[in-house]
């Protein structure tokens, strides 16, 4: 039954406009457009703007991706009375939290690959088959704290204010965690909340992998922290949703 659900939440979310537009075309749009101004530049790191933005604009469509695939459906399916069909089936409470992390984690794919077929393509990026092997699960597994932030908005908030809060999370996690704009040019106050944020360490583990660096243990226990912050914040805010229900 897992899997049928998890497949059923895809296939959903692919047929949403805003979702193509948002956490798809946006990233790679926003990709072109940095590379084209930036050119032949060397980013932070002393790797390509190329390269770095490619990292970049990937994290901030994944970390897109995954907001956006839990906050909005999960808010709409407590208002339209899904959620307590769900209650009923033979499904256990985990497993549907599950399943939609698991859904949120396909989602993430699409955008995560676009960004990085059009940064090959159009842009010569080149990297060792072990830098691809390490970035793109890495890339992956990543967004799940986003995923889990995702859950818990939408546990907490009717539909009508789940879009705009997550619209909201998504664009000030993406800014403040130096997805936009590097972290070195910010002011120094900016720069410690920049890395106090799980979306700054999500894309430094990519940076480092893409300039064939191990990624500092720092940046992977702060994704882990948020991971077990954020996941049990939604386990919670299930838990309220189902109990209000």
């Amino acid at each position: 039954m897992m899997p049928n659900y998890i497949r059923i939440e895809a296939l959903r979310m692919l047929r949403n406009k805003r979702y193509i537009v948002f956490v798809v075309a946006f990233p790679v749009i926003f990709y072109l457009l940095f590379c084209n101004v930036l050119g032949g530049e060397t980013a932070p790191g002393g790797i390509g703007a190329s390269a770095y933005l490619m990292v970049s604009m990937s994290a901030y469509g994944s970390l897109a991706a995954s907001i956006m695939s839990t906050a909005v459906p999960w808010a709409q399916e407590r208002q339209s009375g899904w959620l307590r069909q769900l209650q009923i089936t033979p499904l256990p409470n985990r497993t549907i939290i599950l399943t939609k992390l698991a859904a949120a984690l396909l989602l993430t794919l699409p955008s995560l690959l676009l960004v990085f077929l059009a940064a090959v393509l159009t842009q010569d990026v080149s990297l060792e088959p072990g830098q691809w092997i390490g970035l793109v699960p890495a890339m992956w597994i990543g967004t799940l704290p986003f995923a889990a932030l995702g859950l818990a908005v939408g546990s907490l908030v009717p539909p009508d204010t789940a879009q705009p809060a997550a619209m909201i999370g998504m664009f000030g996690l993406a800014i403040l965690g130096g997805l936009w704009f590097p972290v070195d040019n910010m002011p120094t106050t900016m720069q410690a909340i920049a890395h106090a944020l799980p979306s700054f360490p999500y894309a430094d583990i990519g940076w480092h992998l893409v300039a064939g660096e191990t990624p500092p243990l720092q940046d992977v226990v702060t994704i882990l922290a948020w991971t077990v912050a954020l996941g049990a914040a939604a386990v919670l805010a299930y838990r309220r949703a189902t109990a209000r229900a």
